[in-house]
């Protein structure tokens, strides 16, 4: 259960701190302000949790990032259901609780849909936004397997590294969806925002998972064949009577 509670506390955090700073600085690209900002906070959280949780759960927070640890047989599949429930729920109670604040004396939030992810900025359109989410998700989890790996000498910077990538890819994606990379962090706030009555982050939320999911199939790939891991397997398979 630690792990799972691990997940939990790393995906609220991610959520609250990340769409949080979204909604009080708003994420308007013209000055870049709160753009930087949220940049910041959501990398700020994932190196945070991850140097405080990592040892606990791998610090994933993330369900792309635990199906990409999946593949790489690092993750048993009961653990990346139950991984994937507890980030899901708590990227529900983060943005609930954002919803809470709102309603209890904080005024306007400066982002609508409680930071939701859309295709707004790509006017609507469904292969540009997916595109967008399956690089940007594919940078960051292909960052996440080569500085984790175990032929790697990174060690302790890894959560550093892994926190500057996040904050790289939301200062190019901000403007574009929002930036997802990460099925959780839309999940909560597309919920809530369909609670509230508003449903075009939910109409919208399948891309989020989709691109996300596919930039990490792609990033296992590469990183394989960087490695050469998929090399070894076929060589031994080879080997085998």
């Amino acid at each position: 259960m630690r792990k799972y509670a691990a997940e939990f506390l790393g995906t609220f955090a991610l959520v609250f701190f990340g769409c949080g700073s979204a909604l009080v600085c708003g994420v308007n690209a013209d000055s870049g302000c709160g753009m930087i900002l949220t940049a910041l906070a959501f990398g700020l959280s994932v190196f945070v949790m991850a140097s405080a949780l990592g040892h606990i759960s791998g610090g994933h927070f993330n369900p792309a990032v635990s199906i990409a640890m999946r593949l790489e047989g690092k993750l048993g599949f009961k653990d990346l259901v139950l991984y994937v429930v507890a980030q899901l729920l708590g990227s529900t109670l983060a943005t609930a609780a954002l919803w809470f604040i709102r309603e209890n004396g904080f005024g306007e939030y400066q982002a609508p849909f409680f930071a939701a992810n859309t295709l707004f900025g790509v006017m609507n359109d469904i292969k540009t936004g997916l595109l967008v989410e399956m690089l940007l998700t594919f940078f960051f989890i292909l960052t996440i397997l080569m500085v984790t790996d175990e032929k790697n000498d990174t060690g302790r910077f890894a959560p550093l590294i892994i926190g500057l990538s996040l904050t790289m890819v939301h200062i190019v994606g901000i403007p574009m969806t929002g930036t997802s990379v990460n099925p959780a962090r839309s999940f909560g706030p597309a919920l809530i925002s369909l609670i509230c009555g508003e449903g075009e982050p939910m109409k919208q939320l399948w891309v989020f998972i989709a691109g996300p999911v596919a930039g990490a199939l792609l990033a296992v790939f590469i990183h394989d064949l960087l490695t050469g891991r998929a090399t070894m397997e076929a060589t031994e398979g080879m080997m085998e009577p």
